[in-house]
């Protein structure tokens, strides 16, 4: 067979092979677009936390350009100016403490790209979101680096070296008062936020309380965090420009927040003696990396589930995860593992949510799974 037949077998196969995703964008407009949206929340992280957020960011990125050039260079396929690799750098350096040496974010961003992008076959061929993946693989690696925190800089007298979470998680272990949520326990234990505007808002509709002021610093992000994932607010805000572009859907962001709020309402006041349906639930979607996972990393194209009702499974999925690992795992913050782990279970969803040809009857789950091992036992 001559090459040229080849090369157009090769092609058949690929037209052939299902499911088919159409999507008038590009792959290039739709990165540069989540790229743009996430520059609010950087302009705020190198504000918060100043230079070195900065720097921390353009190294991370920088790597990932790099180490996409010369993968690209040695496979023949040029995809430098497609923006996923500095989408996927930029990613890191959000998922970054802001004072953490620089070689962290350097073989998150190497790890990402040269081993999760590439050696699946570049993008579209991954199972793994690359930036989650790069920001597991230097925690385990480096985890002191990656748990030292430094305090925004809009707050005054603030507790160093802790994040709202890291707080709650480590205070927890030995506590013995009576706190009636985390917003008040991080009071009584040394969290001192800014006094914004916005904190004149969430005040009275807490009774007056320090826990609208808490609120208001985990909105805004007037906390000590990741550099990128401490605004809730400007996250969200990034999130509706994607929305209007039609590059995300409601689907995974709504199943995730969804089913993680219901799970905080009802479990997550037992911590406190305060039994069912009264945890906090604006503090715990506030706080953390949970809206940077739900709005800019579990809806990655490329790793999560094909149509509505898979997203939605693979949203509840993360969610539920998410909370087991923030209230009973050993780590403060569970996004980033929720995440990989469903990213997992991806491909079994889509096979089983595969949308059914017409005039063909859908077939109930549980029928076949009987039918498949019914054909395992014949054989």
């Amino acid at each position: 067979m001559s090459e040229k037949n080849k090369e157009a077998e090769k092609i058949m196969r690929l037209v052939e092979s299902s499911p088919q995703i159409h999507n008038k964008q590009s792959t290039s407009s739709i990165m540069w677009s989540v790229t743009l949206a996430l520059l609010p929340a950087a302009v705020w992280g190198i504000y918060l936390f100043g230079a070195r957020a900065l720097t921390v960011l353009l190294v991370s990125i920088a790597a990932a350009v790099v180490t996409e050039a010369i993968i690209a260079a040695f496979s023949g396929r040029f995809t430098l100016f497609d923006g996923s690799a500095v989408l996927t750098g930029l990613l890191i350096g959000f998922n970054m403490p802001p004072a953490v040496p620089f070689y962290v974010p350097i073989f998150g961003s190497v790890f990402a790209i040269a081993v999760v992008k590439w050696t699946f076959g570049g993008l579209g061929g991954n199972w793994m979101n690359p930036a989650l993946a790069g920001r597991v693989f230097v925690f385990f690696s480096w985890t002191g680096q990656m748990t030292s925190w430094s305090s925004p800089k809009t707050v005054v007298d603030a507790v160093s070296s802790a994040t709202p979470l890291g707080m709650l998680k480590t205070g927890l272990l030995d506590y013995s008062g009576s706190a009636t949520g985390p917003a008040e326990f991080l009071s009584s234990n040394g969290f001192v936020g800014s006094t914004n505007g916005l904190s004149h808002f969430f005040t009275p509709l807490f009774g007056g309380g320090t826990s609208g002021k808490i609120y208001a610093d985990l909105f805004t992000g007037n906390v000590g965090g990741c550099i990128g994932e401490v605004s809730a607010l400007l996250l969200i805000l990034g999130a509706l420009y994607l929305f209007a572009k039609k590059i995300i859907t409601w689907q995974i962001p709504v199943a995730y927040l969804g089913s993680f709020a219901l799970l905080v309402w009802i479990f997550g006041g037992n911590r406190y003696g305060m039994g069912a349906f009264s945890g906090d639930v604006l503090f715990h979607l506030f706080s953390g990396g949970i809206m940077l996972g739900a709005l800019y990393m579990a809806t990655d194209m490329v790793t999560s589930p094909l149509t509505g009702k898979g997203m939605i499974i693979y949203g509840v999925g993360i969610g539920f995860l998410t909370f087991l690992i923030r209230f009973y795992g050993s780590f403060p913050e569970g996004v980033s593992l929720a995440i990989i782990l469903m990213n997992i279970f991806v491909p079994m969803i889509d096979r089983y949510n595969k949308p059914h040809r017409f005039g063909v009857e859908r077939k109930r789950f549980i029928d076949r799974l009987k039918e498949q091992s019914k054909a395992r036992e014949e054989a």
